[in-house]
């Protein structure tokens, strides 16, 4: 028996707290609302595409930032490096009464907290890994196509397929080296994107869960060319979403953004 870690969300909240009414944050297209919260953002999530709140992933910052285009009224979730969690309610408005919310530690709606639970570790089946590893064959040894490529400082990266297959979405990517310099992997990930990268609040992106990756290299020496599979749980890509694969070279500056 090993013991592991899941974290919950856990509302910490009387009957008066859960029948307290969230405030509402008004936002609109030309200006930005700000929300300074008492602690680093760690997460925040939207409930419709007429709002988005951004903020920095990469550096830990107190602040983010909040538009909207006309449409349905929708929330913000919002999760702080503490692990403290609020909620308001969003509306689009023409005349902002607020440009600046100051957030305290007193409109928290909750907390997240640590629960300890003892069980057998969880794993796939594995029949199910030998179905992934057997139907990930079958597509490299198929016919090779190419959806898109994109090729940065002698990297090419190429999606060559994107099957469905039952609960699942297999990609097929090939990574070839034409530089003089070895190129050793640090990441690959694959995100759905929302909006326009030029414009930071309308740009949203949201890692998606790898269950399999099937012959991933570490290296590709120069001269070479890898092809392998990535199997994610099955998603379909919205009509004013795509799709992004990223990869990263590992101790250098390369870094390449392939979008289908």
């Amino acid at each position: 028996m090993k013991t592991i870690i899941i974290i919950a969300i856990a509302l910490f909240t009387n009957l008066v707290v859960a029948q307290q009414t969230l405030d509402t944050i008004y936002a609109n297209d030309k200006k930005n609302v700000a929300l300074f919260f008492p602690e680093p953002i760690r997460q925040g999530i939207t409930g419709t595409s007429n709002f988005v709140f951004t903020y920095n992933r990469e550096k830990e910052q107190y602040f983010g930032l909040l538009q909207a285009t006309p449409g349905t009224e929708s929330n913000l979730l919002t999760v702080t490096k503490n692990g403290q969690v609020y909620s308001f309610i969003l509306k689009y408005k023409e005349q902002l009464p607020r440009l600046n919310y100051f957030i305290t530690p007193k409109e928290s709606i909750g907390s997240e907290r640590p629960v300890t639970l003892k069980q057998k570790p969880i794993s796939q089946p594995p029949s199910r890994i030998d179905y992934f590893r057997k139907f990930c064959n079958y597509l490299l040894k198929s016919n090779s196509g190419s959806i898109t490529t994109k090729r940065k400082k002698g990297i090419k990266v190429q999606l060559q397929k994107m099957v469905y297959n039952a609960s699942e979405f297999y990609l097929v990517l090939e990574i070839k080296n034409k530089s003089e310099i070895d190129f050793e992997i640090d990441y690959l990930n694959v995100y759905r994107v929302n909006g326009n990268k030029k414009r930071k609040a309308s740009f949203q992106r949201l890692e998606q869960k790898v269950i399999h990756k099937f012959i991933m290299p570490n290296l590709v020496k120069t001269g070479e060319k890898k092809r392998f599979v990535y199997v994610l749980p099955k998603f379909v890509i919205g009509d004013n979403e795509k799709l992004m694969i990223e990869l990263k070279e590992l101790n250098g500056e390369r870094k390449i953004q392939l979008l289908q």
